[in-house]
């Protein structure tokens, strides 16, 4: 004699619950890595994504940027991180010696919540 059982909804319930939250997990990871801006400081202006200019006043700055401790903190508003390694930047920097040759210029701050752009029709450079 065949016999017929229920369908054991509640392990599917939670089979599906475990997918989820493996997707979100998974998203957020992606875009974190999407956001990041991991930066390598080239010895050479030929290998430079984007050349770039550290000037003395916030307001002549392109991007004011905050050099952050950790690579997950970093992000393309002015949050930098700084690699050791070329293979791991997201964009090469080369530091020029004048205003004119530069892409791109920055300014430090001294606090994360002061990063960010002063001018985003440079934004393009970064992304």
């Amino acid at each position: 004699m065949l016999q017929i059982t229920k369908p054991n909804y509640k392990l599917k319930t939670q089979g599906m619950k475990n997918l989820i939250l493996l997707l979100v997990i998974v998203g957020f990871t992606f875009t974190n890595q999407i956001f990041a801006q991991k930066v390598y400081s080239v010895d050479y202006e030929s290998q430079a994504d984007v050349k770039v200019y550290k000037v003395d006043y916030e307001s002549q700055a392109d991007l004011k940027v905050y050099k952050v401790s950790y690579e997950s903190q970093a992000d393309k508003d002015g949050k930098w991180f700084f690699v050791d390694y070329e293979s791991q930047a997201d964009k090469k920097i080369y530091f020029v010696d004048y205003e004119s040759q530069a892409d791109l210029k920055i300014y430090f701050v001294d606090y994360e919540s002061q990063a960010g752009w002063n001018n985003k029709s440079k934004m393009h450079l970064l992304y």
